[in-house]
């Protein structure tokens, strides 16, 4: 559609969005919110008994605690996002209030008589600056001091997290919901490193709730304290652009890296640089600007808008009701189904071959890449999984998942170390989650750098990096060695330096070649977030570089194959949501998802006691075979080597393949990843996998009987955590 057309058919889809919520929310909730932040004074709030009763604060924070347990990226869920006290949703005002005022307590009983110092900041999700001010202005009272960016509106959460580390902060409070859908809002936990809150901290707080809740039961009630608009604890004091440049001009900002966009730029390199809506159009620039990088970017949707721009909006049929509806697919463009709702078929179709698109995530963490190539890459696309869009009888627009973009940055990096002759300098190791492609793995086999897995999560990534700092801080002498979730001992060497960190979702890091100090003197190996700011930077040089040779991404992707030995080539993802987001009723909502989840468990344990039986050497692989080909008889598991367990999910590793197959551990949700050598086995066997009933065939209620089932997932938490913190 022409952009008219399509702004049109935008409108609509907003109009009906807010209308349903509008119509779904009871004129009592619509009334005054129950803090009311237009007061610029300092006003308290008691809650009592009869408030907990009325808000059903019990039944919240039961939902809530549920939430804390599973969640990889802070307790997210919807929220009314006209009326964002309502207490129905399980993100609110009072929510979050009760959540930031339970965060400093926790901080102040660790920290006894410490003046404490926390960053509140946040991204363009609905309501976003309310629940900033709203975390700022209890902090303050409870006196903490909080610091707030100055200059710029909103910032990322990559600045967020390294100001917290470079800073010595005490931790900080993020509000977003990643690539999650419009409705969707959370406060991303940060502790005093700048990374995710592990699960004892966030159950920490949540205790702390507990203890807040049975507190306002009694006759004198909780009174929660609201500081002044103006109290001179709130500070805009940061922007961090010319601190997090000089960061990455020791890692990825090299001068051969600026020297390669400079020569590009000078011969007509441009790039789309689409930020979905988000916060990175005015975090990006300065940045760029620090980095003197010329005017390359030919900027889209980057007006800060909650509703992304339309990205990710459109009418579905919705299998339950029977109805065409709203649905929110998310802003996740690694997604074809998220790609094909944002008219690139429009804004591209006058664009040359080579045009390359970088797409970023509202919070700035996560890049997904495009090219304009020429259609007869079309066969190398669907043998490996690269979605594409066509664009007339000679063009496609490719958009790559970060499965394959990110081992051509990681490839690209390590070029670059080499020309500088710094890459013998130190042993080299990344970091992947186990859904990441094995051919991360073959890559990195080739090149002599090791590898470490992890569950998915990038706090897990930070964790790795935590416990290798800890053996170089003991002894610089010896070998680091850390565990992987295979059970592994990885040997990383002396000294070792982070080639890469990231997932397949789109969310990476990479060290630098000296370890960053903060103010007070501490050291990491890398910062503790992912950065699409650090991606964007490096995917800049590496489209450069290609520019310069006359090369499409696809060329350079066989190339890097070719010459690293690789095999697993195909990657696939199949995303299943059990229920409609976007519905505007909230007790619909929570029904459809508690039904949703019932079905994703059933297929989840099905698969997880497979692996948590073969872990515990409970039924051998030929008895594993036998069940699984019971259960899925249009499939062959003679080549199936093991299932196992990774921390969250449950790994079928095949002789040429592998599938995983991992709940979310907070939504109504199941994700399938395969990976291989063979594009349709692998796309069959996914569907098919993922797809199942989870239905038991009789050899399964005979080997792994029902008193094991009922216990599965807390096995699972047992090992996950003694993974988790054993070296930490």
């Amino acid at each position: 559609m022409d952009l008219l057309e399509r702004k049109k058919y935008i409108e609509e889809l907003k109009r009906e969005y807010f209308a349903a919520i509008e119509n779904q929310t009871p004129t009592e909730i619509k009334g005054q919110p129950i803090f009311d932040l237009s007061n610029k004074n300092e006003f308290t709030l008691k809650l009592t008994k009869e408030l907990v009763e009325k808000w059903k604060l019990d039944e919240w924070l039961n939902n809530y605690r549920h939430e804390a347990q599973h969640s990889t990226g802070g307790i997210r869920g919807p929220q009314n996002v006209l009326y964002y006290w309502d207490t129905r949703f399980p993100i609110n005002q009072l929510g979050v209030a009760l959540a930031t005022i339970a965060k400093v307590l926790v901080l102040q009983e660790n920290n006894p008589g410490k003046k404490l110092h926390k960053i509140a900041s946040g991204e363009v999700r609905y309501n976003t600056d309310q629940y900033i001010e709203l975390i700022s202005r209890l902090e303050a009272a409870l006196e903490v001091t909080v610091h707030q960016p100055k200059g710029i509106h909103l910032t990322t959460i990559w600045m967020t997290s390294f100001l917290i580390f470079m800073n010595d902060y005490d931790g900080g409070e993020y509000v977003s919901s990643s690539h999650a859908i419009s409705s969707k809002t959370a406060t991303k936990d940060l502790e005093d490193q700048g990374s995710q809150f592990l699960p004892e901290m966030s159950m920490a707080f949540v205790d702390k709730i507990g203890e807040i809740l049975t507190q306002a039961k009694k006759p004198e009630g909780y009174i929660i304290k609201i500081a002044a608009q103006a109290d001179s604890r709130i500070v805009k004091d940061f922007d961090g652009f010319k601190l997090y440049a000089d960061y990455l001009r020791r890692s990825v900002a090299t001068e051969s890296a600026l020297e390669f966009i400079d020569k590009a730029a000078r011969s007509g390199y441009r790039l789309m640089f689409d930020t979905v809506g988000g916060c990175m159009y005015e975090n990006m620039k300065p940045l760029f600007k620090e980095l003197a990088l010329p005017d390359i970017f030919d900027w889209h949707n980057m007006a800060e808008d909650p509703f992304f721009h339309g990205v990710g909006k459109a009418r579905r049929l919705n299998k339950l009701s029977g109805r065409e509806e709203f649905f929110d697919l998310s802003c996740d463009v690694s997604l074809p189904e998220v790609a094909r709702t944002m008219n690139y078929d429009f804004y591209c179709k006058d664009k040359p071959l080579g045009y390359t698109l970088l797409i970023t995530d509202p919070d700035g963490d996560r890049l997904i890449v495009g090219q304009i190539e020429p259609k007869s890459a079309i066969p190398f696309f669907e043998e490996i999984g690269v979605d594409y869009i066509l664009l007339d009888n000679e063009k496609v627009l490719s958009i790559y998942h970060p499965a394959f973009t990110f081992l051509l940055l990681m490839d690209f990096h390590m070029q670059q170390l080499k020309r500088a002759g710094l890459w013998k300098n130190h042993s080299r190791f990344i970091v992947s989650t186990t859904p990441s492609p094995r051919s991360w793995d073959e890559w990195a086999k080739n090149n002599d750098i090791r590898v470490v897995s992890t569950p998915v999560g990038i706090k897990e990534i930070a964790t790795v990096m935590k416990k290798t700092e800890k053996q170089i801080k003991q002894n610089q002498k010896v070998d680091v060695v850390v565990e992987d979730i295979w059970g592994n001992k990885v040997a990383l060497g002396r000294e070792p330096r982070v080639v890469f960190g990231g997932e397949e979702s789109g969310g990476m890091i990479i060290g630098p070649e000296d370890m960053v100090k903060s103010l007070g003197g501490r050291e990491a190996l890398a910062m503790r977030e992912k950065s699409a700011g650090e991606a964007i930077v490096i995917a800049t040089a590496l489209g450069a570089y290609l520019h310069s040779e006359h090369k499409f991404i696809s060329e350079h992707l066989r190339q890097i194959f070719e010459e690293n030995n690789i095999n697993y080539r195909c990657y696939f993802r199949a995303d299943i949501t059990y229920y409609n987001e976007s519905e505007p009723d909230p007790i619909k909502m929570k029904q459809a998802k508690a039904e949703g989840e019932i079905k994703r468990d059933k297929i989840d344990t099905f698969y997880l006691g497979l692996a948590l039986s073969r872990r515990e050497n409970n039924i051998t692989i030929e008895q594993t075979r036998d069940i699984l080909q019971q259960a899925m008889p249009e499939l062959s598991f003679v080549d199936l080597e093991d299932v196992l367990f990774v921390g969250d999910a449950s790994y079928l590793a095949f002789k040429n393949m592998f599938v995983e197959i991992r709940r979310s551990g907070t939504d109504a949700k199941l994700r399938g990843y395969v990976n291989g050598l063979d594009s349709m086995k692998c796309k069959h066997y996914l569907d098919v996998l993922v797809h199942y009933s989870g239905n038991l065939p009789e050899l399964y209620k005979q080997l792994i009987p029902d008193s094991y089932r009922a216990n599965l997932y807390t096995v699972q938490d047992k090992i996950y955590k003694t993974y988790l913190y054993n070296g930490l």
